[in-house]
């Protein structure tokens, strides 16, 4: 199957997608099903709903917002695989509301604590959601890759007080309510009772590097997304990346 991501979006998201991937890979083979559940809130349109959905899996997306679930509903038909994503409107607070609780063997979290009034009890929901064997992917806002866009555009107040602000904001004009360090996403992780399988830095120089050198040069885009995914795995990256990956893991997801 192609990549389900398009060209230029990939350095947004290729990184993600790939530890996703494999993620979802492993539970297939440790559950023996081939067919997993999986919840995607805060999904939206279905970015990565719908390439979930491609590989078989049943997806569910709770998402606040009517008309991200119909832009869902009209992306999941035109890749053929309506039968197969569920839109429901809700949210991370209200989340047993609207799902059932420990029912899904993968859950995505994927910009969402930055918005929500209890970073800790959003987490708390989600792996509440997971079945015991389940595997949490989380996906939000770094602090650090805020800080050196600021000061590199020249805005080197903003950064200053991106630095020093308890939730990360560079200013009343920020429309990040809240960002994160790897050492407050871990211990959010591990606080609701899991173990992190693995964080990633997402968006380390994408962000950063001129659209129209990429666009533009041959064979940068492809040679971007490489040091990308190179430079998620690396520690040392990931306090200045865009957005911090981690993968949260139950005692028996993967069969160990």
């Amino acid at each position: 199957m192609s990549d389900p991501m398009r060209p230029r979006a990939s350095l947004r998201t290729a990184v993600v997608w790939e530890v996703l991937k494999d993620a979802l890979d492993r539970r297939v083979k440790a559950t023996g099903r081939d067919v997993l559940d999986v919840l995607d809130t805060g999904g939206g349109s279905g970015n990565f709903a719908v390439p979930v959905a491609r590989l078989g899996h049943r997806v569910t997306v709770v998402d606040p917002s009517p008309n991200a679930l119909f832009a869902l509903e009209r992306r999941a038909a035109e890749a053929g695989v309506a039968d197969r994503v569920q839109g429901v409107q809700g949210d991370a607070h209200g989340l047993f509301d609207v799902v059932e609780r420990g029912g899904y063997d993968v859950v995505l979290c994927h910009g969402v604590l930055e918005y929500v009034d209890d970073p800790a009890e959003g987490v708390r929901n989600v792996v509440a959601a997971l079945r015991p064997d389940g595997v949490l992917s989380l996906l939000a806002a770094g602090l650090g890759g805020a800080v050196l866009a600021r000061a590199l555009a020249g805005h080197f107040k903003e950064a200053k007080q991106a630095l020093e602000d308890p939730n990360g904001r560079w200013g009343e004009g920020d429309p990040v309510p809240r960002r994160f360090t790897t050492e407050q996403l871990t211990a959010l992780v591990q606080d609701a009772g899991l173990r992190v399988g693995a964080v990633h830095g997402v968006r380390v120089f994408a962000d950063l590097v001129p659209g129209v050198l990429v666009d533009t040069e041959p064979g940068a885009l492809e040679a971007l997304l490489k040091l990308e995914a190179a430079a998620a795995e690396v520690p040392a990256f990931h306090s200045v990346a865009t957005q911090l990956h981690v993968l949260g893991e139950t005692q028996g997801a993967f069969g160990d």
